[in-house]
């Protein structure tokens, strides 16, 4: 019996949104354009224009859930308009300034 327990502990899944919330820590693009109201490839456009975040894996984007949260936040704190590409811009300049300045580069 210890050894199967041992056996779990070794072969258990890292904790991450998805186990916490049992919400997923990254979605598709076709499941965060569902949720965004808009087509896939808009999002898809907006995404290799560099205007949402997203994480490339060989030929497959996916959005971080943590992405759409602070979307959803700024809208909630706001209770305006929020443009990613805004925030899009706002990052590669603090990148750029940072790359400068000699700060960390990302």
């Amino acid at each position: 019996m210890e050894n199967t327990k041992t056996e779990r502990s070794q072969n258990a899944v890292p904790e991450t949104t998805h186990n916490r919330d049992s919400r997923p820590a990254f979605y598709t693009v076709r499941e965060a354009a569902r949720l965004l109201r808009v087509g896939p490839s808009t999002l898809y456009r907006i995404i290799r224009d560099g205007d949402f975040p997203a994480v490339r894996l060989r030929s497959r984007y996916v959005i971080p859930a943590v992405a759409l949260d602070r979307l959803i936040a700024e809208v909630d704190a706001t209770g305006g308009v929020v443009d990613p590409s805004r925030i899009a811009a706002e990052r590669r300049t603090a990148r750029e300034v940072a790359r400068l300045t000699g700060g960390e580069s990302w």
